[in-house]
């Protein structure tokens, strides 16, 4: 299974904020710390904050923070609603379908229940246990600053 960039940078962003529940962090700061642009960022933003996983602001003194705590955001969640009824295989195809053996294949239920398993393992880790403790995630999220 691949994950899709779009869940990719919303982890991050995720992460990102959870390193600084103190206060609103900027589109900006997280593109260049999670080097992202920002185009790609905003539609993630946009998403999550439809998803009310994030609380946004906007304006001159605006930017977003988490909209609930990280250790009750499940990261198999989040792979579900990000991802969402990707296609695994040509079969999962509502159109484009071409393949001949889909009325017969054992296969399709078989990558049904290992999508299920890589959820269900996701569904275990919490926004908070990726990064309590990890103080090298934690020196990588910090803001650039001017003279650094």
């Amino acid at each position: 299974m691949r994950i899709t960039k779009r869940t990719n940078i919303a982890i991050r962003l995720l992460m990102y904020c959870a390193t600084h529940p103190e206060r609103l962090v900027t589109k900006a700061e997280i593109a260049e710390s999670c080097n992202v642009s920002e185009n790609h960022l905003a539609q993630v933003i946009n998403q999550l904050g439809q998803l009310r996983y994030l609380r946004t602001q906007r304006g001159r003194n605006g930017g977003m923070s988490l909209a609930m705590p990280a250790e009750t955001i499940r990261i198999g969640e989040v792979f579900r609603l990000l991802e969402g009824g990707l296609p695994l295989a040509e079969c999962f195809a509502d159109t484009d379908n071409t393949c001949p053996l889909v009325s017969a294949c054992r296969l399709r239920v078989a990558l049904v229940d290992a999508a299920q398993a890589f959820y269900e393992s996701l569904d275990e880790v919490t926004l908070d246990a990726l990064i309590c403790d990890n103080l090298d995630l934690l020196k990588l999220l910090q803001p650039v600053t001017c003279g650094r």
